[in-house]
């Protein structure tokens, strides 16, 4: 008989995973832990290396429909001079592939699109396993339900309760800055440049997406879980970045108060492990990054496409594909946590001399370094 997994998280990286194992006919069901399947989030970047892995699904034309190019990304001062400036273009005629900005949302309701509705079960929020009689792993939801599956597969985020069971040390860890989120619209101001501005006062982030769309994030340092971030308004926003360049104030003008969106920025120290027999962490469960180097839906994403390739090559022993998946993913995500990690923490320097230097240190970067991180990037070992 077929062995059957069970996919903990309804997130990009449960849904991706579901398509790309069903895909090779294995027996995938994914248990979401909220009530209902709703379009949430804000923007986010596609990368090269993600759009490769859609590829070899079988599902990239329909996630590019929903989304828009993104050619190139500068990096500003607070004055709008330009610290670097990437042109994707030039790499993506080498590697036959290009960087797009997509919303959540969108993206999410796409992969749901590709999945018989039988498929996806909700109101599933998985506390613990443990393996049941027959040596299969049990999971125990809280609404007191459970479920044994041949192999299960963690997909449930940064907090997975999981994965605490089976790593107790691994805490989310906080980055040192906060952040705040929102999508306005953009036939006013008809902006067309991905961007991100460092400056004292905080750094800003502007990524437009389809549908005449913008996507702003802004970062500032502050205490984990602090109260007076918590209450941070538009207003406040705006005072915050009154002295930065166009079009950042008029951004923040035009978002509506009720659509902001807040969290602390946090992620995991890098894990040695994430196959543990019959169990495996996958996206955010097993690898959470901060979003410096706007990789974690992009590393989800390969996760799937790794994941389904080891079973192909281990059809009989899946416990093998997953030990074999972790060899393939450790080094690559290790890199990317952990340089992800340092951007974040250099982008927000507030000291305005350490600032200045930094800045200067960027401009004169030869662009063959700027060409090397994107080539590390695009050239994924699938």
């Amino acid at each position: 008989m077929q062995p059957t997994f069970a996919i903990i998280g309804g997130g990009i990286a449960g849904l991706t995973t579901a398509i790309a194992l069903r895909r090779i006919g294995l027996k995938a069901e994914v248990y979401e832990a909220s009530p209902e399947i709703k379009a949430l989030g804000a923007g986010l970047v596609l990368a090269a290396n993600a759009i490769q892995a859609f590829q070899r699904i079988g599902i990239a034309d329909a996630v590019l429909a929903e989304g828009r190019l993104m050619p190139s990304f500068s990096l500003l001062d607070s004055q709008g001079r330009t610290i670097s400036y990437n042109d994707s273009t030039r790499l993506s005629q080498k590697y036959g592939v290009d960087n797009f900005t997509i919303h959540r949302g969108d993206l999410h309701r796409v992969l749901l699109a590709q999945l018989p509705p039988d498929v996806v079960h909700t109101g599933k929020r998985a506390l613990s396993f443990a393996m049941d009689d027959d040596g299969r792993p049990c999971v125990q939801f809280e609404n007191g339900t459970q479920l044994s599956a041949d192999y299960l597969l963690v997909a449930d985020g940064i907090h997975s309760a999981i994965r605490q069971q089976l790593v107790p040390a691994s805490r989310p860890r906080y980055a040192g800055y906060t952040c705040w989120r929102g999508v306005i619209d953009n036939k006013q101001l008809h902006w067309s440049q991905t961007s991100e501005t460092w400056g004292a006062n905080g750094r800003f982030g502007i990524v437009p997406l389809a549908g005449d769309r913008i996507y702003w994030f802004a970062c500032l340092n502050a205490p984990a879980q602090s109260e007076k971030m918590k209450n941070f308004t538009i207003g406040h926003l705006q005072k915050q970045f009154s002295g930065y360049h166009y079009p950042i104030p008029e951004i923040l003008a035009q978002t509506p108060p009720e659509s902001l969106l807040w969290n602390d920025i946090i992620d995991l120290a890098p894990l040695s492990k994430y196959a543990f027999g019959k169990v495996l962490l996958l996206g955010d469960a097993g690898h959470a990054t901060t979003p410096n180097m706007g990789q974690g839906a992009c590393q989800a994403i390969e996760d799937a496409v790794v994941l389904m390739q080891s079973l192909q090559s281990h059809p009989d022993n899946p416990a093998a594909a997953f030990a074999a998946f972790e060899q393939r993913r450790l080094k690559r995500i290790h890199f990317i946590v952990n340089n992800s990690w340092r951007i974040g923490r250099i982008a927000q320097w507030e000291n305005p001399v350490a600032g200045a230097f930094r800045n200067w240190l960027f401009r004169r970067m030869p662009a063959r370094w700027r060409d090397e991180q994107l080539r590390f990037l695009y050239e994924v070992n699938f």
